[in-house]
């Protein structure tokens, strides 16, 4: 025995956790990550997918970055919008925000 270094003692055995509760836990966060997050995200991609198939010659639109225009001809990936009188626009169909209720565009 010495008087300049104490004496090791062992360590008592850490209390067996119960891995059932962690897991439930894990579990339920993806579920509530679930039916909080990815399956609205998944519902409004669905529906903007449908109205982007839907848009057709002489649609009134509006864009993400706000312009407003009818359109004037359909490809498979853009599409030519009018914006004002003799002013036609090339656009990607994907950047269709709405479609306006026929007349929007008079009213402005």
């Amino acid at each position: 025995m010495s008087f300049f270094v104490s004496d090791a003692m062992a360590q008592s055995a850490a209390p067996a956790g119960d891995g059932g509760l962690s897991l439930l836990f894990l579990v339920g966060m993806f579920v509530i990550m679930y039916f909080f997050l990815i399956r609205p995200q998944v519902k409004r991609q669905k529906e903007h997918k449908s109205m982007v198939e839907g848009l057709k010659k002489g649609d009134e639109i509006q864009t993400m970055g706000g312009m407003m225009g009818k359109i004037i001809e359909l490809g498979d990936n853009f599409m030519k919008v009018e914006v004002a009188d003799n002013v036609v626009v090339t656009v990607r169909k994907t950047s269709v925000e709405a479609v306006m209720p026929k007349g929007s565009l008079n009213e402005l």
